[in-house]
């Protein structure tokens, strides 16, 4: 059995629905991200398994415990927000022990936990500083801390590194995936960056219009995702608009502007309307003529450790990144080549394209 589950979760506020017949099964030890952009109901479902919500219909389950109308501080969850939430007139160690005292917890075993939760985010020592005297990485870790102290049966996450600059944030998602997995504490964690989501988690529910279109490992997500909204959010793709010219069970060829891609593992109807999608790391630069494709480079950008290039060809414009070795790419300007594997082609019919972005 799941240790959390929610069966047929509704949240309707007249006759928008935030959350449209959600299921959802987590695993106890499980690290599980909801993404999607703002509006698709990530929030709302948080919340509802929080309790700071009240689904309009459906139910949340944890550990074989109906939780749907329990108060949100009976529920024994731990819960950062994006702000972080501390009392700036406490110290460190009276934001965490709050919480411990709200539970009857004893002043001695108070103190125990509070050192061992300074310790588990490496603030041991900062107790007795205010919130205004720390860094932003260092509140967000107090915000863990007093989150971990009352050894919650499930930590809540809602976008907490969202007010971090770009290189403490790739910093705390190491840092918090340690401590999740060194705790084997169950997590859920709402975010509408892909990064976020695939650097942290054991599972990505992608979320559309209050539903969960699709929920794989990071690794499958990205590389079969089931729509062209999925592809899209989880990552920067490459898509060609064609129709299937042949087909036997084991592949299509599909026409794409003159073009005809050999797309393996992928059988669609004659004459379907689809895309085929490739990602920017699956394309090779090549000299002109020994490609697959040819163009001229329209843009290249440097991003350190990688460039991203912009190819004009018969099929549109076409982006694809190579990794930094040292070399400059090909100017502005000159005639290349494009090249990949068909292996890398992935098949999405068009009516679902229309339907769900």
């Amino acid at each position: 059995m799941a240790f959390l589950t929610l069966e047929g979760l509704v949240k309707s506020y007249g006759s928008f629905k935030a959350i449209d017949g959600l299921n959802l099964e987590v695993q106890q030890g499980e690290f599980v991200a909801l993404l999607g952009p703002s509006g698709c109901g990530k929030t709302t479902t948080l919340q509802s398994i929080a309790g700071f919500v009240q689904p309009t219909e459906g139910r949340v389950v944890l550990n074989g415990r109906d939780i749907t109308h329990v108060r949100p501080e009976a529920r024994g969850l731990g819960i950062v927000f994006q702000s972080y939430a501390l009392f700036p007139h406490m110290t460190v160690a009276q934001n965490i022990s709050f919480g411990l005292e709200m539970r009857g917890v004893a002043k001695a075993e108070r103190a125990r936990r509070i050192a061992e939760a300074l310790d588990l985010v490496r603030l041991g020592g900062l107790g007795e500083r205010y919130p205004k005297a720390l860094s932003g990485g260092q509140r967000q870790r107090v915000a863990i801390a007093r989150a971990l102290a009352i050894r919650p049966d499930l930590l809540l996450l809602d976008e907490p590194m969202s007010n971090l600059d770009a290189k403490l944030r790739e910093e705390m998602h190491i840092e918090l995936r340690a401590i999740q997995r060194d705790l084997g504490i169950t997590t859920i964690l709402v975010t509408h960056d892909q990064v976020e989501a695939m650097t942290m988690s054991d599972r990505i529910a992608v979320m559309q219009r209050g539903r969960i279109v699709q929920i794989d490992t990071p690794f499958e997500a990205y590389e079969r995702p089931h729509s062209p909204f999925a592809s899209a959010f989880l990552g920067k793709t490459n898509a060609f608009a064609g129709a299937v010219q042949h087909r036997n069970a084991r592949c299509c060829d599909v026409q794409v502007q003159g073009a005809l891609l050999h797309v393996p593992h992928e059988d669609r109807a004659l004459g379907n309307d689809v895309n085929v999608y490739i990602r920017p790391e699956k394309l090779r630069l090549t000299q002109a003529g020994l490609g697959r494709l040819n163009g001229h480079v329209r843009l290249r950008v440097f991003l350190g450790n990688l460039w991203l290039i912009a190819v004009d060809s018969h099929l549109g414009l076409v982006h694809m990144t190579q990794p930094n070795l040292g070399s400059l790419p090909p100017d502005e300007g000159s005639e290349v080549g494009l090249d990949w594997s068909d292996d890398d082609l992935r098949l999405l019919d068009r009516e679902i394209a229309h339907g769900q972005v």
